[in-house]
């Protein structure tokens, strides 16, 4: 169990003994050396600005939890820079928690620092539980931080703001004790491999997830919604890495479709190459076209050459609101690489009597 206790100025009766209180918390630590409630600047360690949009941080955060992933990065600092990254991402994430700390962090670095806090530090402060807006009587008041037994993915600094249920003032002479409650595991980012079918049809599917730590790995059914296109990351509340005692962080998912041997996906259409004979695509013909559902029969008209597309309506893939894409059946005219006596006989007889050049037009 790690605790800081600092014993605060005394208190009076009006608001500038609250405020001497809180004030005091801050510039405590910073006296004390002790780094464990340093002020941390969220925005800094994702790399943004503090008027950020939800997408950039979003953004932000994605790259840099895949980048520092202690799965993917073996680098010795890699795990605690990856905590560190998580903790900045379970504040700004969080409408209400970015509210809080963007009206509560700079006066608390404002005071660690030796500075002057803003007038309304004290009401700030009262919002996390230490101390509000009733008196006190005069004399010391001993804050202490209980920040739990286990190691925990979060700093002191965020479990201070935001990790226990608030502080309870008890009067002259008693203590102010904040007790974290178990830390929530980290988030965990893993990919998943879908064929063309799977990602159309969606449904459930089944995937193994490592544990941090251990060869043990768990088995998860997925259910993946039809459409999901690659780069597309779905997200499973609480099926991330476990914590001591605490819930599972979440389970991100990026999808990522396999080539396939048939189709070719651009966008919500599919596209597929349809091979004919040299008679078939002169004369004209009926051919089967393969879709995701099955084959689907088709008119080739007479004198097609290579290249022309045929279009199918509604054959691609799913997109929103139900619809889907179209599937182009694209024509190869193919010619026989070994041709019988018969055979020989019939196209030579057809370039005799045949005028066509499709080099001259």
């Amino acid at each position: 169990m790690r605790r800081l206790a600092e014993v605060l100025s005394e208190t009076h009766e009006d608001s500038d003994g609250i405020l001497d209180e809180t004030v005091g918390l801050a510039q405590s630590c910073a006296r004390t050396g002790r780094n464990s409630l340093e002020y941390k600047d969220y925005y800094k360690t994702l790399g943004v600005a503090k008027d950020a949009s939800q997408k950039d941080i979003e953004r932000a955060y994605r790259k840099l939890a895949r980048k520092y992933h202690p799965d993917v990065n073996k680098d010795p600092d890699a795990e605690d820079r990856f905590k560190e990254i998580n903790e900045a991402n379970e504040v700004l994430k969080d409408p209400e928690k970015r509210a809080k700390y963007d009206r509560f962090g700079s006066a608390w670095k404002q005071a660690q620092h030796g500075g002057t806090p803003p007038p309304d530090f004290a009401d700030i402060f009262s919002q996390f539980g230490f101390g509000g807006g009733g008196t006190y009587a005069g004399g010391p008041t001993h804050v202490e931080f209980d920040l739990g037994g286990g190691a925990s993915p979060f700093s002191s600094f965020f479990e201070v703001l935001f990790g226990g249920a608030g502080a309870e003032a008890a009067g002259r002479g008693r203590r102010v004790r904040r007790h974290a409650r178990p830390a929530r595991g980290i988030d965990q980012e893993a990919r998943m491999p879908l064929n063309l079918e799977e990602a159309a049809s969606g449904g459930k599917r089944e995937i193994q997830i490592g544990e941090s730590g251990s060869a043990e790995r768990r088995k998860l059914t997925i259910n993946v919604p039809p459409g999901v296109r690659s780069g597309q990351r779905l997200r499973l509340p609480g099926r991330g890495l476990a914590s001591d005692g605490g819930p599972r962080g979440d389970l991100y998912l990026t999808i990522e479709i396999l080539p396939h041997p048939r189709f070719r996906l651009e966008g919500s259409d599919l596209y597929t190459v349809l091979p004919v004979t040299p008679w078939e695509a002169a004369l004209g013909a009926q051919a089967n076209v393969p879709t995701l559902e099955g084959d689907v029969a088709v008119k080739i008209p007479a004198g097609t050459s290579s290249g022309r597309k045929i279009r199918l309506r509604g054959k691609g893939f799913p997109r929103a609101k139900g619809e889907r894409g179209d599937l182009y059946a694209e024509i190869r005219v193919d010619v026989p690489h070994h041709l019988t006596s018969a055979e020989k006989k019939l196209f030579e007889e057809l370039s005799r009597e045949s005028k066509f050049n499709p080099r001259t037009g």
